[in-house]
């Protein structure tokens, strides 16, 4: 499985986590259990993110820094923004 593919399966589960989210606030469901899955999807979107910016680093910066140049020290400061982003969040 490539990683796209696995991007895309964890994507639908988050779409499908999101729409059980929506239903139970439709529903009335207790508070409590509604912020326990908006935490399980939040970690899930966190997840997701760590594995595209391991995957960034591992490829597009790597890449980048083997070549030299310019645009090795653009790609560090495209990751430094997107891990001060993630950070934040």
């Amino acid at each position: 499985m490539s990683e796209k593919a696995k991007y895309l399966a964890r994507m639908r589960r988050i779409e499908g986590q999101a729409r059980g989210i929506h239903r139970m606030i439709d529903e009335d469901t207790y508070c409590i259990d509604i912020l326990t899955q908006i935490s399980a999807m939040t970690s899930a979107l966190e997840n997701l993110a760590l594995g595209l910016l391991d995957d960034h680093l591992k490829h597009c910066v790597s890449h980048a820094i083997n070549s030299g140049g310019d645009d090795a020290q653009e790609k560090i400061r495209e990751a430094s923004a997107a891990i001060q982003r993630l950070v934040k969040s």
